[in-house]
């Protein structure tokens, strides 16, 4: 997998200054924890997921989340996982018959249920395991979790495979105001314990606003939702200083084909909330987001492209960290870059522009978004309404 590889040679030397870095699931868990990006979720009960990946039906998506979980009505629980062991016997095909290679394939996770689910899953892969980054744990609590790492330890062992986990921190005992300390406080402490395997925390938030009955529009940032806003500064706070937190889904799309063109004005409304949500994601120290439809991935993904201001910002304070200097004047003479202080957002600023790349001078995300590099087409080939749990706009 690697970002932007839709574009063409010379688009791609047009817009970088640093182009972006194949990555696989065998890369390093540093990298690969902010190389998750914009993460599509699809029902795993879809027909067609197996084929679409082999395919590379959706050439910008890096990772794809297989939903076993809110997107899957409880009557078709054992169809949809049947459905995908078929999706990974359809990609092991693929790879056998040259029809996709290893480097193609995105980073493949699975929403499961259960810990108990997750044991089950694992066993009926077989030897496709081998092509799944991970699993992804919904509602995670002091109440579940033991059994949750135990059977993702278990999975990684009978399969002699590597596989990591994200967690996703929408439970009742996270968000209430009397529960919520002492739940992070355990969760936190034992995050680390754990944390060679976790890639990423997520935030549900579309669960947490039910707690509630309270749903945004497609105007209204998470971080305008005032309970919301005070839930993901405590999961930054403890959770940010040792994890990649990734923002929330965002769960508004325009059920037409779209395709951005030559203004910023032809954003249609449910994107240009999605941009505003996820610049605000990264001034708040996240980075990533779920995704549930492939023309929200290159809003995501154009926001997390580095700028040539930031990538010469961090290779100053890098270089200079020998001890010899405190601060100095940022190359581009608007700032001060303070060596300890900003130290490890320079780490950051390089680890993510190995996997997003750097912009030229000259480019920004805006111009990459209304450039004519269109979209793929909007998802199609699903199955029917009545498979689906009426929750189509799950959380993660």
């Amino acid at each position: 997998m690697q970002y932007f590889q839709y574009l063409s040679d010379s688009d791609r030397r047009k817009v970088f200054f640093k182009e972006p870095f194949p990555i696989t699931k065998y890369d390093v868990k540093e990298k690969l924890a902010y190389a998750v990006g914009a993460a599509l979720y699809m029902p795993a009960i879809r027909e067609d997921i197996g084929r679409l990946i082999v395919n590379q039906k959706y050439k910008e998506v890096s990772t794809i989340v297989l939903d076993l979980e809110d997107a899957v009505g409880d009557n078709y629980l054992a169809e949809a996982v049947d459905q995908t062991i078929v999706h990974f016997a359809e990609i092991e095909r693929g790879l056998i018959k040259g029809e996709t290679t290893l480097s193609d394939l995105p980073l493949i996770f699975i929403r499961v249920r259960s810990a108990n689910q997750l044991l089950e899953v694992a066993e009926k892969l077989g030897t496709s395991i081998e092509h799944l980054t991970g699993f992804v744990f919904p509602k995670i609590s002091s109440s579940n979790v033991d059994l949750y790492f135990s059977a993702l330890e278990k999975a990684s062992i009978n399969a002699s495979t590597r596989l990591f986990c994200m967690p996703i921190l929408e439970s009742p005992e996270l968000m209430y105001k009397e529960t919520r300390t002492s739940e992070m406080q355990y969760l936190s402490t034992l995050f680390q314990k754990y944390e060679s395997s976790i890639l990423n925390v997520r935030i549900g938030a579309t669960d947490l606003c039910g707690l509630y009955g309270i749903r945004r529009n497609a105007q209204t940032p998470i971080y305008d939702i005032s309970i919301m806003r005070d839930f993901i500064s405590d999961v930054v706070n403890y959770f940010g200083r040792n994890f990649v937190v990734s923002g929330p889904v965002w769960e508004y799309f325009n059920s037409k084909k779209e395709s951005l063109q030559h203004d910023f004005s032809e954003v249609n409304e449910y994107n240009a909330g999605l941009l505003n949500e996820t610049l605000l994601d990264l001034s708040n120290g996240l980075t990533g987001k779920t995704v549930i439809h492939p023309s929200q991935i290159k809003v995501v993904q154009s926001v997390n492209v580095v700028t040539k201001e930031e990538y010469l910002d961090a290779m100053s304070i890098i270089e200079n960290a020998s001890g010899e200097v405190g601060v100095l004047k940022s190359a581009s003479y608007n700032k001060m870059n303070e060596i300890k202080p900003h130290y490890k957002w320079a780490m950051k600023i390089l680890t993510k522009s190995d996997i997003y790349g750097v912009y030229h001078e000259q480019y920004n995300f805006l111009k990459m978004l209304t450039d004519t590099i269109p979209f793929s087409h909007s998802v199609g080939n699903e199955r029917k309404p009545e498979h689906f749990s009426k929750q189509v706009n799950h959380p993660s």
